[in-house]
C-alpha cells in the first residue's frame, strides 16, 4: 500500500535532489558543478572581527546544523579563513541598539566544493545568510551536503510580521521562544505582540499594577520576561512590536481603573470573544494623563521605533449613551463618534511621539487629519490599503493573511499586497507598502495547538514577504512547503509533534493511524465560521478532533494531484494512487469502529468516520466505466451533500472524489 508518507519520498524528497528546496525562495540563484561536504570536520571562521551577537548567531547555527543532520558539529573556530569550510564575512563590526525597519538584510552566499563564502553588510544580513545555507544541506546517498550554488538575496518587503494574540488565550514564554526560532528560519523580521484587550492585560505594569493584577487571573509577562523575549527576538534579528488596543477593547482596564470608562462599572474580565463595549472616554482630561504614564512605562519597555494602539472595533455605544459625551461632540465640532475617536488619536499621538515612537493602528485609525508619519495595518480590505498609500500614508496588509481563518497555505500564497485593488497605485504610491502580517487570533487556539495553525502556513506566507513578485507557482511552494515543514521540528515548532499525542489523547488505545487517516481527512473551520456553532468561551477545552485536525491535508492534496494526472493522461500508475488511497480512507471506519465506545472524544467523530468511508466508496465505484450521466449526476449531489460543514470540520476527501465524478 502506498502511504503518506511513501507519498512524500516519492515526490518533496526525489525532486528536492534535483534542485535546492528553498523557502523564501531567494532573490538570485545560480547553480553550478558539485557540492559541499558537511561532516564532523566542518568548522566556520570570521573573515573579520565579529560582534557578539554574531557570534551568539554562530553558536546557535552550529547547534541547528547538529539537530538537522545528528552530525556532532563542534564550535571550534578553524584556525585560519582558508580552512574554513564555511566563511563568514560581515563588514559591520559594531552592534546597533536595536533592530530598525529597513535595515540592510541582504546577504551574498557563494558555495563551492571546497569552501561557502557568506558575505553582508549587516548582522541581520549574516544571520538571513545563514537560515539559507542550513537550507541547502541535504542527505545523499553518500554524506550530507550543501549544493554549489551562487546566491544573491535581499527581501521584497522591509516588513515581513507575525502577529499572535495572547489576550484570548495566554501563550507562555516557550511558545513565543520557539515562535521567534520558527521565524527566524523563514526569515520573518517582525513579531507584533497583541497585549492587551477585553480578555486580558498581559503584561506587567509597575506604574499601574492594577492592569494585570486585575486584568488577568495570573497570565501575563513581567517586565523581565519582556525584557528576554526583546532580547531573544534581537539575536535573530527580529523586532518586536507592541500593541496595546484603544479606545476599545480595553475592559479589563476598567476593572482597576473604572474613572476611565464612558459607562459606569462594574468591569471584569471578560471571557468570551467578539466585540464588546467597554471604552476610554476620549472627553475625560484624566484618560489622557493616565495614558501618558502608561506609554511612557512601555516606551521605555519596548525599544522598536513603533507603537500599535489598535483603535479597531469601537463599538460607540458607551459614547451614544453618555449625554456628556454626545454635549462633547458637539461642542467640538466632531459630526460623530469616528469623529471623536479621530479626535482620540489626534491626542494620543503627542504623547506617543513624547516618549520617542512612532504612531501605528489598525485602518479604522486613518483619517486624513492625522499626519503622514503614521502606520496603518489594513486588516478589514484591502481597499483601504490603498486609500492609505494613495494619501501618502505607510501601510502594511494583513487582511487575507488571518491565520485564524484556517484557509489553506496556497490561498494565503496567493494573496499579494500589491494585486488587485493595489493596481491602480502610481510607482510613488506603491513605495507606502511595506509589506504585511500574518496574524494569529487565539479565540479558538490554545497553547498546544497554535504551532499547527501557524506553521508551515506561515512559510508561504513568509515567502510572500520575501521573494520576487514572480515568485507565484503554487505546486512548486507546496513542493518546497512539504520539506520545510519537517526542518521546522528542528527549531522548536510543534505543528508535527504535538499531532500524535493529541490524537492518542482522545482515543489511547485505537490504532494511531487510523485516527491519523481519520483526522487527515479533515478541515477545521475557521474563525468565521466555528463560532457560531457554540458559545466559546476562554476556559473551553480545546481538545476535540475538530482541534488536532490541522487541515491542508498533504494526503488530500496528493490525491487531487494524482486525480489530475490521470485525467490528463490516464495511467496505471496515477490510478493505484488513486485506488489505494480511496481503499484506505473507505477501510478506516471499520478499524476505528471497535473503539467508538471507549472515548466520548472519538465517539463524537463517529458521523465523520463513517461519512469518510461513503464518500470513498463513490470515488472507488466512479473509477469503474460504464456510468451514465445519472449516476454521476446523483452520486455529486451526495457528494455535494457530505461536502458540507458538520462538527465544526468539512470532510476534505469530497474535494478530491468530486473532481472524479466531474470527469
Amino acid at each position: 500500500m502506498i502511504t503518506r508518507l511513501a507519498l512524500f519520498l516519492s515526490t518533496a524528497w526525489v525532486l528536492a535532489a534535483a534542485e535546492p528546496v528553498l523557502m523564501p525562495q531567494p532573490a538570485k540563484l545560480e547553480r553550478r558543478t558539485g557540492a559541499l561536504t558537511v561532516d564532523s570536520n566542518f568548522r566556520l571562521a570570521f573573515a573579520r572581527p565579529a560582534v557578539p551577537r554574531l557570534q551568539r548567531a554562530a553558536t546557535r547555527f552550529l547547534s541547528q546544523l547538529r539537530a538537522e543532520t545528528g552530525i556532532p558539529v563542534l564550535y571550534l573556530p578553524a584556525p585560519a579563513t582558508g580552512s574554513a569550510q564555511l566563511l563568514i564575512d560581515c563588514a559591520q563590526t559594531v552592534d546597533t541598539p536595536s533592530e530598525k525597519l529597513g535595515a540592510d538584510e541582504s546577504y551574498r552566499l557563494e558555495v563551492t566544493p571546497q569552501q561557502a563564502r557568506l558575505t553582508s553588510k549587516t548582522v541581520t544580513g549574516t544571520l538571513r545568510g545563514l537560515q539559507t545555507f542550513l537550507q541547502l544541506v541535504s542527505v545523499n546517498d553518500k554524506n550530507f551536503s550543501a549544493p554549489a550554488v551562487l546566491i544573491e538575496d535581499s527581501p521584497r518587503f522591509p516588513w515581513r510580521g507575525l502577529l499572535i494574540d495572547v489576550t484570548s488565550h495566554f501563550m507562555p514564554v516557550p511558545v513565543i521562544e520557539r515562535t521567534l526560532d520558527t521565524m527566524e528560519a523563514v526569515k520573518l523580521n517582525v513579531f507584533h505582540w497583541h497585549l492587551t484587550d477585553d480578555q486580558g492585560f498581559r503584561v506587567e505594569s509597575k506604574v499601574f499594577p492594577k492592569l494585570h493584577e486585575l486584568g488577568t487571573e495570573g497570565d501575563y509577562y513581567t517586565q523581565e520576561d519582556i525584557r528576554h523575549i526583546i532580547s531573544y527576538a534581537r539575536d535573530r534579528g527580529i523586532r518586536i512590536l507592541p500593541e496595546f488596543d484603544m479606545p476599545g477593547h480595553c475592559a479589563t482596564w476598567l476593572i482597576g481603573y473604572p474613572h476611565l470608562a464612558s459607562a459606569p462599572g462594574p468591569y471584569n474580565i471578560i471571557h468570551t470573544f467578539g466585540i464588546y463595549d467597554p471604552t476610554l472616554d476620549p472627553t475625560n482630561e484624566q484618560v489622557y494623563v493616565f495614558l501618558d504614564k502608561l506609554i511612557g512605562e512601555m516606551a521605555a519597555l519596548f525599544p522598536d521605533e513603533y507603537f500599535h494602539i489598535g483603535g479597531d472595533e469601537v463599538t460607540y455605544k458607551h459614547w451614544k449613551q453618555n449625554p456628556k459625551i454626545q454635549a462633547f461632540i458637539k461642542q467640538h465640532n466632531l459630526k460623530n463618534e469616528p469623529g471623536l475617536q479621530t479626535y482620540f488619536n489626534q491626542r494620543v499621538l503627542p504623547i506617543i511621539r513624547k516618549h520617542g515612537k512612532k504612531m501605528m493602528g489598525w485602518d479604522e485609525i486613518l483619517h486624513q487629519d492625522l499626519p503622514k508619519d503614521i502606520m496603518v495595518e489594513s486588516w478589514q480590505n484591502h481597499e483601504s490599503l490603498v486609500t492609505a498609500a494613495q494619501r501618502g500614508y505607510q501601510g502594511l496588509l494583513s487582511f487575507g493573511y488571518y491565520l485564524d481563518h484556517l484557509k489553506s497555505a496556497g490561498a494565503y500564497y496567493s494573496v499579494d499586497p500589491f494585486t488587485g485593488p493595489a493596481k491602480v497605485l502610481t510607482p510613488e504610491q506603491t513605495k507606502n507598502i511595506l509589506g504585511g502580517e500574518a496574524c494569529m487570533w487565539t479565540e479558538f487556539i490554545s497553547p498546544e495547538t497554535i504551532d499547527s495553525r501557524m506553521w508551515p502556513k506561515s512559510a508561504a506566507i513568509a515567502e510572500r514577504f520575501w521573494s520576487p513578485a514572480t515568485q507565484t507557482d503554487v505546486a512548486d511552494m507546496y513542493r518546497r512547503l512539504d520539506a520545510i515543514t519537517h526542518r521546522l521540528d528542528f527549531r522548536g515548532a510543534r505543528h508535527n509533534l504535538n499531532y500524535e499525542p493529541m490524537l492518542r489523547r482522545i482515543a489511547p488505545s485505537a490504532p494511531v493511524d487510523a485516527l491519523k487517516t481519520l483526522a487527515d481527512a479533515l478541515d477545521p473551520l475557521g474563525i468565521e465560521h466555528r463560532e457560531v456553532f457554540q458559545k466559546y468561551r476562554q476556559d473551553t477545552k480545546l481538545n476535540r478532533m475538530v482541534d488536532a485536525a490541522r487541515g491542508d491535508s498533504e494526503s488530500v492534496r496528493n490525491m487531487e494531484s494524482a486525480i489530475r494526472r490521470w485525467q490528463a493522461k490516464p495511467n496505471n500508475g496515477d490510478e493505484a494512487i488513486i485506488r489505494r488511497q480511496l481503499e484506505l480512507w473507505r477501510a478506516n471506519h471499520a478499524r476505528l469502529e471497535p473503539y467508538f465506545p471507549s472515548s466520548y472524544l472519538l465517539a463524537e467523530f463517529k458521523p465523520l468516520s463513517e461519512e469518510l468511508a461513503q464518500v470513498a466508496a463513490i470515488g472507488l465505484e466512479a473509477l469503474e466505466k460504464g456510468h451514465d450521466q445519472a449516476w454521476r449526476a446523483a452520486q455529486l449531489a451526495r457528494t455535494e451533500e457530505l461536502a458540507k460543514p458538520h462538527l465544526e470540520v468539512i470532510l476534505a476527501p469530497t474535494r478530491a472524489v468530486r473532481l472524479l465524478l466531474q470527469r
